[in-house]
């Protein structure tokens, strides 16, 4: 995230480089305790695309829309945004010290933090290469 700059564009999409790290605080945040939802799937439906998004090697496809962009920013520079998200990582890992602890997936139901960190990953790394962060993007 080093390279990561305020006016750095996107490869895809329309996200700036500060929308897409408070994206990824609030999505953490969902799984840290901070923030909660219930997936809304039947459970069989939420188990199938958990098994086909977490356990395969599928990944996000590119331009996939899930959620609206925010008129404005939470945080009030990129810096601070990066510093919250890796607050929020740091959260993240102290929340899951507790035993068979879960949180809810709004797509895939409950995760431990095992399912969490792959996907996390897969989040991380869809969002990095729309980005150009990673070697070989």
């Amino acid at each position: 995230m080093r390279k990561l700059e305020p006016a750095t564009p996107p490869l895809w999409g329309k996200m700036k480089a500060q929308q897409m790290v408070e994206h990824l605080i609030t999505n953490v945040q969902y799984t840290n305790g901070r923030l909660t939802f219930t997936c809304g799937l039947p459970p069989e439906e939420a188990n199938r695309s958990k098994q086909l998004m977490v356990y395969t090697n599928a990944q996000m496809p590119r331009g996939i829309v899930l959620e609206d962009l925010p008129a404005s920013y939470a945080y009030p520079c990129l810096q601070a945004a990066i510093e919250q998200l890796m607050q929020e990582l740091d959260t993240f890992d102290h929340h899951f010290e507790t035993p068979g602890i879960t949180e809810d997936h709004l797509g895939f139901g409950s995760m431990n933090y095992h399912e969490w960190l792959i996907w996390h990953s897969k989040h991380f790394t869809h969002h990095f290469n729309q980005f150009g962060l990673l070697k070989g993007e």
